[in-house]
């Protein structure tokens, strides 16, 4: 039987770098190669297994144990990672050294996935079964467009389930989190005319353009500053990426203006991204086009829900707010509670060396021993 560091070490050893952050050092881009050991994995400690292609070559893996009652748990996983190009050593060797595991994902997430793999494989020696019914799932795309999770939600739904608990592993240093901002990101393109710069006055700057657009963000920024706080806090905008022009002597006829505008509970990400493109058309003072990049709900759960107290007075941690997004945008149709919770910190994660302390997994261990073995459901 392995050790929660070996099953950590096998994990972090198959590369699994999102497709977008790939670089000559990632190896074979993407989770697939990692989908398929992890769904052999599930089978080898008796899970029903269930593999959907969510991009190619980019599947979810979903491992269910069945269980001695009604009680519906999940744990999701995301098996991406962020790139290696910028770490020091080698970035795949799921080396134990001093009391950490070393490697891209030890932090984020395949630490809470080797706990899980770890923990099934112990009560499998020991024929012990979970409360419940139990679904692990292996998500994909975290780190780029996030289409693993809605994917993993649309599952649960056909399936007619509705999930009682469910836990999104990040590494929040096994302190529950009950909520985090949305977000939407997008490009705003100002269509300029293109003239000599000699003559500016036969164009149409587009780089002004974009400039006006860039002040009246800042405005928007300061603006939601002043509006009552909604339970996240306040909403966030901010100018992120520009980039046009064609030459020091050619008036530009295009410009680009990327942002990231942070979503509060109760709005709307797609009634947000309207308003923004809206303001850009009347400031810019030149057609604007506009396009999605990203558009995520905010996560929210109350922190009083008796799962959320269970899994706090387990950590020894009370439940908090974290300023970073996660899967849990995508489950709260589906899950009458979910929560954010994993081993090491959110320093480490796309550090150029990332590491999580053995004494960190065994901690999360003990606490999903209680939470599947359903201590304090009475």
């Amino acid at each position: 039987m392995a050790t929660v560091s070996e099953w950590l070490g096998r994990l972090v050893q198959v590369p699994s770098v999102t497709p977008a952050q790939a670089g000559p050092r990632a190896g074979v881009a993407g989770e697939g190669r990692l989908a398929a050991l992890v769904a052999t994995w599930f089978r080898e400690l008796g899970a029903e297994v269930q593999v959907r292609e969510v991009l190619p070559d980019r599947p979810n893996v979903y491992g269910i144990w069945r269980g001695r009652g009604e009680r519906l748990m999940a744990l999701d996983v995301h098996i991406d990672t962020a790139g290696v190009e910028q770490m020091v050593g080698d970035p795949f060797s799921g080396e134990l050294r001093a009391g950490r595991v070393y490697g891209r994902g030890t932090v984020d997430t395949k630490a809470s996935l080797a706990v899980a793999l770890a923990l099934l494989e112990e009560w499998q020696r020991d024929t012990v079964a979970p409360v419940g019914t139990l679904i692990v799932a292996a998500t994909v795309d975290e780190e780029e467009r996030a289409q693993g999770a809605p994917a993993f939600a649309t599952w649960v739904r056909e399936q007619g389930l509705r999930i009682d608990e469910l836990l999104v592993a990040e590494p929040t240093n096994c302190v529950p989190v009950y909520g985090h901002k949305g977000v939407v990101r997008m490009e705003l393109t100002c269509m300029g005319v293109a003239a000599h710069s000699s003559q500016p006055t036969l164009g149409r700057n587009a780089i002004s353009g974009a400039a006006r657009v860039a002040l009246a963000l800042e405005a928007e920024h300061a603006r939601l500053q002043t509006l009552p706080p909604a339970q996240l806090g306040h909403a966030t905008l901010s100018p992120t990426l520009i980039g046009g022009g064609r030459g020091l002597n050619v008036i530009p006829d295009q410009c680009s203006l990327a942002f990231d505008r942070r979503v509060l509970d109760g709005e709307d990400p797609a009634l947000v991204a309207e308003g923004i493109v809206r303001l850009a058309q009347e400031v810019a003072q030149l057609p604007v086009q506009a396009r999605s990049i990203l558009g995520l709900g905010a996560f929210w759960q109350d922190p009083t829900h008796p799962w959320l107290q269970r899994l706090a007075g387990w950590s020894g941690e009370a439940a908090q707010l974290v300023s970073y997004g996660t899967n849990a945008w995508a489950y709260t149709e589906i899950a009458r509670a979910c929560a954010v919770m994993g081993p090491g910190s959110i320093a480490q994660a796309h550090s150029n060396d990332e590491w999580v302390e053995v004494g960190e997994l065994e901690r999360l261990m003990a606490i999903f021993r209680q939470w599947w073995a359903g201590d304090g459901l009475g």
